[in-house]
């Protein structure tokens, strides 16, 4: 069966856009209706709606309905994603980095698992 789900890729290509971050930043400490999100940004509705429909599609915004309105908070596993990513990304860094000085300082493996 294929994961229909978005993607990581997806995901960062939302985030890329200020105005997105601002949204899902928004949204991670309250819901928010999408004229609530609207009316602190000074853009139209319909560009802040355009950016809302990324975010979703990206799986970074849940919606539900209240009524009439449309009520937008962010999706914990959208933003896990990018956690997973970035905290994989940097835990290779700091392995590379750390190898490289002890190369420098010509430390062994045992050397360094003995310093601790």
């Amino acid at each position: 069966m294929t994961d229909k789900s978005p993607g990581v890729d997806e995901a960062l290509r939302a985030m890329a856009e200020p105005r997105r971050r601002a949204i899902l930043e928004l949204v991670s400490g309250e819901e928010l209706s999408a004229g609530d999100i609207a009316a602190r940004f000074d853009v139209s509705r319909t560009a802040i709606s355009q950016h809302i429909t990324v975010l979703k599609d990206a799986g970074l915004l849940a919606e539900r309905r209240e009524g009439t309105r449309r009520i937008y908070r962010a999706r914990p596993e959208g933003i896990d994603r990018l956690r997973d990513l970035l905290d994989t990304m940097w835990a290779s860094s700091l392995d590379v980095a750390r190898q490289l000085v002890e190369a420098e300082r010509g430390l062994t493996d045992d050397e360094v698992n003995r310093a601790g």
